[in-house]
């Protein structure tokens, strides 16, 4: 459904640097770099998630929430660890939540800006 996502962050060098990290852990890379931004996804070019420096306004409210999708639950592991290392918080350990269904693997962590981000395997 959705073609890409983008949204601010207080500093772009750092954010670079954490999602350098957490999306090289999900197989993903840094698709393209300006001074204006950058862009994950798979393809040179091709973004999924773009970040931008934002203008002083707050990160994301209440209820944001970006689930990525992960190859096998050793990514979640790697995500969550990743994330840690550069500035994240844990905001749930990775493991099964049988709860979300019989498959789900996740990890959640809020990244340096204050989004909550998820790393999931079903």
């Amino acid at each position: 459904m959705l073609g890409h996502l983008s949204f601010g962050v207080a500093d772009l060098a750092r954010a670079t640097a954490f999602y350098d990290g957490v999306m090289g852990a999900l197989g993903y890379r840094r698709v393209w770099t300006s001074a204006q931004g950058v862009g994950y996804g798979l393809e040179e070019g091709k973004d999924k998630l773009a970040l931008f420096p934002r203008d002083g306004a707050t990160a994301s409210g209440p209820g944001f929430h970006l689930a990525f999708d992960a190859p096998n639950p050793q990514a979640v592991d790697r995500f969550h660890a990743v994330a840690l290392a550069a500035g994240g918080i844990c905001a749930g350990p990775p493991g099964p939540r049988p709860h979300y269904g019989a498959t789900y693997y996740a990890a959640f962590v809020i990244d340096p800006d204050g989004h909550k981000l998820e790393a999931v395997h079903q």
